[in-house]
């Protein structure tokens, strides 16, 4: 036989273990559990229908449905596939006898026939003339002139055709009716099957509902002719009018989806549980109506993404292959600090996503919810107390992943409103990043342009980069890192800690108070340098190299230059301060002294003066002690290192005060101007307590920069 030869090698060596354990009861058994599982119109090859078949439900007793199967497969390598000859004449005496059963019903000689058209009926009218005419036209260049004829004729001439039509077809479904009473066993057979009909799409719903309107007007329309004439006015419906047929389609699959479930229940048989879940809306149009939902648009994934959005905005007439390019080369030409701004506002963008996204989904039913989720593959779901909805299909409590995700909307609502009043509450600070994120941060821009905006690519390349850096490199983004920690352990202590009249007095601002110039005649010389914005091009650990070798190598008279400068600035601050202080009213001059006052107390207490010094000195070192922040305080160490090796002291006040003077040249700030304004109070109540302090003060300043 021809089945034999190809019989597996497996199954051959598997059939005398399965032969004792099954009997022939249970093949009998066996086949009656295949028939029940037969789809009722089987007309399939016998391959197809059997990789469709449910093992499972064919199992019965102990027999699983991996072992009918392997039984089934056996026994079908005994029986053969093909029809001999004598069968076949069997079955051609069955269609003999019944020649139009399963047939379609129009080939009966007794099924009425169809009324013609309007346009058929003058097509075969005119044709044999035209055609006459025309001996060398083709059928289908007759074809052509005659439709364009019959759509010139006038209405006169076309009512008469239409007429004849709707008479005959009233004629025909008299004649159909008593087809149907005639032949009740043909109408039988040629029924469709009673599967449920699948819910119709939303441009489907509305094509119906047009069509019937559009026949109305023009009954004698050709399919054609209605599809030509509705096929582009969906594209061009409004989202409102779009959004009543979506609506629609939605309800018409609510209502499948119940019949269907009834259906499967009574016709465990059929397969049919695929079509069920298969939605009827396509991308565009649940999008439509997640929008109208109060869905929130997803924000640009980076700096990179948000800045070209903005961009293109205002490009509309630039052709969209030039776009990238523009905005490529135009995000390079930005600073590192108007980056860093662009990074900061999509970090805002995405917090803001996040929180309307859950808002958005407390609305949704359960089902929904995961659809939601699925489609935004929210990584960091579960953080916020949300669930994947492959969590979701596992955890048997839904209820309480739903509530979770009730009261992380509502933290994180909370959370927006607490770090908004800012006067008030306290902001809970960044997370510390490391080295490599901080390096990342600054260059994934740069990365993004060059791989054309393909965030995985960029941070693959990214990744290789910073593990092939040498660890020199490396150092300045890990001096950052910890001057990040550093910050983020600072600003937790700050928010945690209870609020204070020295912390509270830090802010406040005195309009007119004159501004502190340069103390010494060092400092004074690294204002002028970096104000000219000569050394720029370097970091600032090696700006304030630069400027201390530069200080060394100057003449003693350009030295006393400066000093002199210094010396004359001094006092003209200090005449300045005097008019000011006088200007004041009582209750203003009260209240700045005891601003003064508080600082040096509170800066006391974390750091006690050194017995050593003299007390001018000490008054000195406090002011600018407080004039500088801690990450500045550690450049300035280093830079008085290697001021000391030349012992040159004045350097050592002036490298404390360099890094202040030099964010002062860099950003140009109001904001940065405030702590070196702070600092001047202090200096400015020890000149107004007492002029004597004030003169030793700048007099060991003076000598400093002479020694």
């Amino acid at each position: 036989m021809n089945g034999e030869a190809d019989c597996p090698t497996d199954l051959e060596m598997t059939a005398p273990k399965n032969q004792d354990l099954w009997s022939q009861e249970d093949m009998l058994t066996l086949l009656e559990c295949m028939k029940g599982n037969l789809p009722s119109n089987d007309g399939s090859k016998f391959k197809t229908t059997e990789s469709h078949l449910d093992w499972d439900k064919v199992a019965f007793k102990d027999f699983s449905g991996e072992m009918c199967k392997m039984k089934w497969m056996e026994i079908s390598t005994e029986v053969r596939k093909f029809r001999t000859l004598t069968e076949l004449i069997m079955d051609a005496e069955e269609h003999v006898k019944n020649p139009y059963k399963g047939k379609k019903l129009k080939k009966h000689p007794d099924f009425p026939k169809k009324p013609l058209t309007p346009y058929f009926r003058f097509f075969m009218e005119k044709r044999a003339k035209y055609a006459k005419l025309h001996p060398e036209m083709s059928n289908l260049d007759l074809t052509k002139i005659l439709s364009k004829k019959y759509k010139e004729l006038p209405e006169k001439k076309k009512t008469k055709y239409i007429q004849d039509f709707q008479r005959e077809k009233q004629e025909f479904e008299r004649n159909l009716a008593r087809f149907r009473e005639d032949h009740p066993d043909l109408i039988q057979n040629a029924k469709k099957s009673d599967i449920p009909e699948k819910p119709k799409t939303p441009q489907q719903l509305w094509y119906n509902h047009e069509k019937k309107i559009y026949l109305k007007v023009r009954p004698d329309a050709t399919t054609k002719e209605v599809k030509d004439a509705l096929g582009k006015q969906w594209s061009q419906l409004s989202d409102k009018k779009r959004l009543k047929w979506i609506h629609k389609a939605l309800e018409q699959r609510k209502e499948y989806e119940e019949i269907m479930r009834d259906y499967i229940q009574k016709h465990p048989e059929m397969n049919l549980e695929e079509g069920v879940t298969r939605s009827t809306l396509t991308k565009a149009e649940r999008q439509l109506k997640d929008k109208f939902d109060g869905r929130p648009t997803k924000p640009p994934p980076n700096s990179y993404s948000l800045y070209c959005a903005e961009l293109m905005a205002n490009m509309k007439d630039v052709p969209s292959t030039e776009r990238m390019v523009l905005c490529s080369q135009q995000w390079k030409l930005l600073s590192q600090k108007e980056k860093d701004a662009y990074h900061k506002k999509c970090d805002q963008r995405k917090k803001d996503y996040e929180i309307e996204l859950f808002r958005f989904l407390e609305s949704l039913p359960e089902e929904e919810q995961q659809r939601v989720l699925g489609e935004e593959k929210m990584l960091g779901a579960n953080k916020k107390g949300a669930t994947s909805p492959a969590s979701k299909k596992s955890s048997p409590d839904t209820g309480k992943a739903k509530y979770k995700a009730r009261e992380a909307a509502m933290k994180a609502q909370s959370e927006r409103k607490h770090s908004s009043d800012k006067e008030e509450r306290a902001k809970l600070p960044e997370s510390p990043k490391t080295a490599e994120e901080i390096w990342q941060q600054s260059v994934i821009g740069d990365y993004l342009a060059r791989f054309k905006n393909d965030r995985g690519k960029a941070l693959k390349a990214m990744e290789a980069t910073w593990n092939n850096m040498e660890k020199k490199e490396k150092l300045m983004w890990i001096k950052k890192a910890a001057e990040d920690q550093k910050r983020y352990e600072r600003e937790l202590s700050e928010m945690r800690a209870p609020p204070c009249s020295a912390n509270s007095s830090k802010k406040m601002k005195f309009q007119g108070e004159p501004k502190k110039p340069p103390m010494n005649g060092y400092q004074k010389f690294s204002q002028e340098l970096l104000s000219n914005g000569e050394l720029n091009h370097l970091p600032l650990k090696e700006r304030m190299v630069e400027i201390g070798s530069r200080w060394q190598r100057i003449s003693p008279s350009q030295k006393d230059y400066y000093k002199k400068m210094a010396e004359e600035q001094q006092k003209q601050y200090k005449m300045h301060l005097e008019i000011w202080l006088k200007s004041l009213s009582p209750q203003e001059r009260a209240a700045y002294k005891e601003h003064t006052s508080n600082k040096r107390k509170s800066m006391g207490k974390v750091r006690g003066p050194n017995p050593k010094m003299k007390p001018a000195m000490q008054i000195k070192l406090e002011s600018e002690e407080e004039d500088d922040e801690e990450e500045e305080e550690e450049e300035e160490d280093d830079d008085v290192d290697d001021d000391d090796d030349n012992g040159d002291s004045s350097e050592e006040g002036g490298d404390s005060s360099e890094s202040s003077s030099e964010e002062e040249s860099e950003d140009g700030d109001e904001n940065e101007d405030d702590d070196e304004e702070d600092d001047d109070e202090e200096e400015d109540d020890n000149d107004s307590e007492g002029s004597s302090s004030s003169s030793s003060s700048s007099g060991d300043s003076s000598d400093s920069d002479s020694n």
